[in-house]
């Protein structure tokens, strides 16, 4: 049994034998759905992805409905891609808890292996599970799953790994009861040649969120484009080519470190600080709407969301950070934005950290083929200060995000000489970029058919940061003016970044 705070005190025999019995059922049912088409599978007339013609499903598939209310909706998406990773390798990433955690650190947020089951002579590997997965925006609202994770090889290249919900352990949520309920869900890989993979995968949930999410982003939401297949497939595509991508590094020969990110110990290990800074940026995008402070509830209503959290100390500055997030809607599409957010030139206008100057990108590690795709170590024009800017830019079909961190120079030394990346304390910032989920045309079909953004009518761009209170105390004064601080200083950069984008009116 893995280490979990989650573990129950033991599985009785009659509840194992039904677990094991859900699983087969639930991997029956997805072998099924990946072998069939038309008329179970259908295209979305909007933006051409798989679904499920709920109908043909229903007498396929009899089953009651999980949630009774109204409110309740069923989505269902299916897609396909090719991952730059053997079949194998991804089976034992995908199948423990932590490194699924790692491979979609834009999604899952948390995750634990409850238990792990011997299944006996029906073969296979059973793991019970929980993960959280939250995506894009505080305006989003968060997921949670206790469900069984059953993995089966088919044949010599082919693995199905099936996830379904299961009520087998309801006192545990930190949150209140979960409002999502997996269907048989998940994936089919087969090996390809050079160490490639041909990825299928089925979403099928049922879900009560409408009401908990902002009608900015009801259209992505509703319409399966936020947790549906493709965002699971383009992330894996994306995080597969960031671990294997070990060229393209460029070292500007004018500063210090020139030459020292050559080694490519120096180079992993600046990429791995980087990964945890992604992690740590996706994890504070979960705030709740419950504040640590009711009296500070009341920022909760002007569109920028507020919280305030004692550090850790696991990779974190001491103190207390002031997290501020909010979203809004611009009239670009995605790579608009992604480019003007990476332009070294225009950062000026809208970077504090910059302190109105122009800023240099010291060092580059190119992390894919886009070189949008990318972690770079900028010097902003601090006179006196050994300060640097760590950042990393991602790209994919459905989005993009610009993650960055001040540090200084002698951690990043550090970090590139070999040391513990862990004892590098870093405090993000950044921006998501994503479709608004509102088509005006219809282009591509098929499940593999990723939409562009020039059919949507603009993008959907949510911008946070976080600042250090250099002090324990837990003074009401203080909060309140470190939230002040820190809401005034997203305010600001969200009207800079407007008047940049020659659109300050927009409300």
């Amino acid at each position: 049994m893995i280490n979990s705070p989650y573990n129950p005190s033991g599985i009785k025999e009659m509840d194992k034998s039904i677990i094991i019995e859900t699983a087969i059922a639930a991997m029956d049912e997805l072998v099924e759905l990946l072998r069939m088409k038309e008329p179970v599978w259908v295209t979305s007339p909007s933006d051409g992805r798989y679904m499920l013609h709920r109908d043909s499903y229903d007498k396929l598939f009899p089953k009651p409905n999980h949630f009774k209310s109204s409110s309740a909706r069923m989505e269902s998406s299916k897609d396909s891609g090719e991952v730059a990773a053997p079949a194998i390798n991804l089976v034992e990433m995908l199948l423990d808890s932590n490194k699924w955690k790692d491979m979609f650190p834009t999604i899952v947020t948390k995750a634990r292996t409850i238990d792990v089951l011997d299944t006996g002579s029906f073969g296979g590997s059973l793991h019970l599970m929980y993960e959280k997965m939250h995506i894009l925006s505080p305006l989003v609202a968060p997921r949670e799953f206790f469900f069984i994770r059953y993995c089966r090889q088919l044949n010599a290249s082919t693995w199905v790994m099936v996830d379904v919900s299961y009520d087998f352990i309801k006192q545990i949520q930190d949150a209140a009861p979960t409002r999502s309920w997996k269907l048989p869900s998940g994936f089919m890989i087969e090996e390809m040649s050079n160490e490639k993979s041909n990825i299928t995968w089925i979403e099928h949930i049922q879900v009560d969120d409408k009401t908990l999410t902002h009608r900015l982003y009801r259209d992505l939401v509703c319409g399966c484009q936020a947790y549906g297949a493709r965002r699971w497939i383009a992330t894996l595509q994306r995080m597969c080519e960031r671990f294997t991508f070990s060229t393209g590094l460029t070292a500007r020969p004018t500063h210090e470190l020139e030459g020292v990110i050559d080694s490519s110990e120096g180079r992993r290990n600046l990429m791995k600080l980087s990964h945890r800074m992604i992690k740590n940026f996706c994890e504070v995008l979960g705030m709740s709407d419950r504040l640590d402070f009711p009296y500070l509830s009341e920022l909760n209503n002007s569109g920028v969301r507020v919280s305030l959290r004692k550090s850790d100390g696991q990779g974190q500055p001491d103190g207390l950070i002031v997290s501020a997030a909010t979203s809004l809607w611009l009239p670009f599409s995605i790579e608009n934005l992604f480019k003007f957010f990476r332009d070294e030139k225009k950062r000026a206008q809208w970077d504090i950290l910059s302190s109105g100057n122009p800023v240099n990108a010291i060092a580059r590690i190119s992390t894919g083929a886009d070189p949008g795709n990318c972690i770079s170590v900028i010097q902003p024009f601090v006179p006196k200060e050994n300060i640097l800017i760590l950042q990393e830019s991602s790209i994919d079909s459905l989005g993009a995000t610009i993650v960055y961190a001040p540090i200084d120079l002698p951690a990043v030394s550090s970090v590139v000489n070999g040391e513990d990346t862990m004892k590098i304390p870093i405090l993000p910032s950044g921006f998501i970029i994503s479709s608004d989920g509102r088509f005006t045309s219809n282009k591509g079909s098929g499940a593999s058919a990723a939409t562009s953004s020039s059919t949507t009518s603009g993008s959907l761009l949510t911008v946070a940061f976080q600042i250090l209170v250099c002090c324990s105390s837990r003074s009401k004064q203080l909060n309140m003016e470190s939230v002040a601080t820190v809401h005034t200083l997203i305010s600001s950069t969200i009207q800079k970044i407007k008047v940049a984008l020659e659109c300050p009116d927009l409300e």
